[in-house]
Order: structure tokens, then sequence, then C-alpha cells
């Protein structure tokens, strides 16, 4: 099979033999994609190179021939992110994400979309943490693991000033005692999950009760096999 022209986002790229490059990339009409990028080596590959690299926007044509495709052209269209710090760490954890969740040959447009737009706010240091939630949200979602945010898992109405569980299967469970206070700071807030509904980035403590349920659904669906970015993020952060 040929694909000729086809929209994708690298998400990896590593060093083949002498002169070529192995490559995942994250297309919208074929899914995420094994290439295989041969003799990008040498002087006048240097933009094939450039293309190559990870958040890179691209058109690419190549030829399935099994399980990875043969690159034949890779064009850029615009420049990569130039990022730095908690934003490099976060693209590398949101790429991260795609590699290890996103089946191959899988067409999956709706996270070829929630890409491009997170990429595009990666750079955006005071919005990070809301980018990444949203985009957690949306990969959930492109794969068939989403929730309704706006019930429960017994099917009522989230409550604003409640605190929930996020079961990876059945989705939200509040929490019915209030004795256990740190067990209570460990849950997302009904607010938090109504924001994600809505598309509005909730106030800075409903965002951060987020993180911890929002990772304990992806390593359930990662098979309980955490991710080197969180390791990363953890030692940056001195463990937090």
């Amino acid at each position: 099979m040929r694909i000729d022209d086809e929209p994708a986002y690298v998400l990896h790229a590593r060093p083949w033999r002498e002169t070529s490059l192995l490559v995942e990339a994250l297309t919208l009409a074929h899914g995420r994609i094994g290439l295989l990028a041969r003799g990008v080596q040498g002087r006048k590959k240097q933009l094939l190179r450039a293309a190559l690299q990870p958040l890179q926007s691209i058109r690419l044509d190549a030829v399935m021939t099994g399980e990875l495709a043969q690159l034949c052209r890779a064009e850029s269209q615009d420049a990569a992110p130039r990022l730095h710090g908690q934003s490099m760490l976060a693209a590398f954890y949101v790429n991260e994400l795609v590699l290890r969740l996103a089946p191959r040959h899988d067409p999956l447009p709706e996270l070829h979309h929630a890409y491009g737009q997170v990429r595009d706010q990666l750079a955006d240091a005071a919005g990070l943490a809301w980018a990444l939630r949203r985009f957690e949200r949306d990969l959930l979602d492109a794969l068939g693991f989403g929730f309704d945010w706006t019930c429960s898992a017994d099917g009522q109405p989230i409550d604003p000033a409640a605190r929930y569980r996020l079961d990876p299967q059945e989705g939200p469970l509040r929490l019915l005692s209030e004795r256990n206070a740190a067990e209570r700071r460990g849950l997302a807030t009904g607010a938090a999950l109504l924001a994600l509904a809505a598309d509005q980035a909730p106030a800075a403590a409903d965002l951060a009760s987020l993180r911890p349920q929002m990772r304990a659904v992806l390593l359930h669906h990662l098979g309980g096999r955490g991710l080197k970015s969180w390791e990363m993020l953890g030692e940056l952060k001195g463990g937090s």
C-alpha cells in the first residue's frame, strides 16, 4: 500500500545502522506508523533530517511493506516548537503516552487533532498543566477509554463540592466518607471533573486534584508499567 502526501507528527526517531533512521509518526489517516528512513545522513539530507525530529509537523510519502513503511518523502509544514525545561519534559511525556497507548495502523483522527492542539500549547508554561490534562482526556476518549465527566459511575450528576476516585473502567466514584482526610486529598474534585467536561480551566487547586487520578487511570491502561517521563518529572521535583 502506498501512502501519499499524508499529514503526520513525528513522535520519535532513532538511528538505524550507519545512515538511516527508525521513525514513529502519528498520521491522520493511518494512525501510528513505523517508518524506515534510509540514507538520511550527509549534507544533502539536512532538510530531511530536520523534518524527522520529534514534534515536527510533516507531510510524507511512504510505501507499506509490512510492519514498517519505507519513507519516500517528508517535508516540514512548520517549525517545531522550541521547548525548554518543564515544557520539554511535557513534550516527552505526550509523545511517550502516544507511543505506549496508540496501536499501530489504527486510524485515530481525533487523537491526531488533539496532538496538534497540545503541541501548540506546550510552550505556554503557565497553562501547561491544563493542556496536559485536556490531552489525557482526549487521548482516553480517542482510544475508547473515556468517561462521561458530568456523571458518576452510579449515574448521579457530579457534585462540584464532592471528591471522586476515577475507576479506569467504571468512571468517577464518589467518596462517601469524609473521615479520611489523606484519602480525600488524593481524589479529584467534582469541580475539576466538570471543568474537563466543559473544556474550561478550573481553579488551581481543582486542577491539581486531577493529576494523581488521571495518572492512575493511565497506569491501568499502560498495564501497570509506568512511563520514563514520570520518573524524570519526579526526579526534577524531588520526588513529588
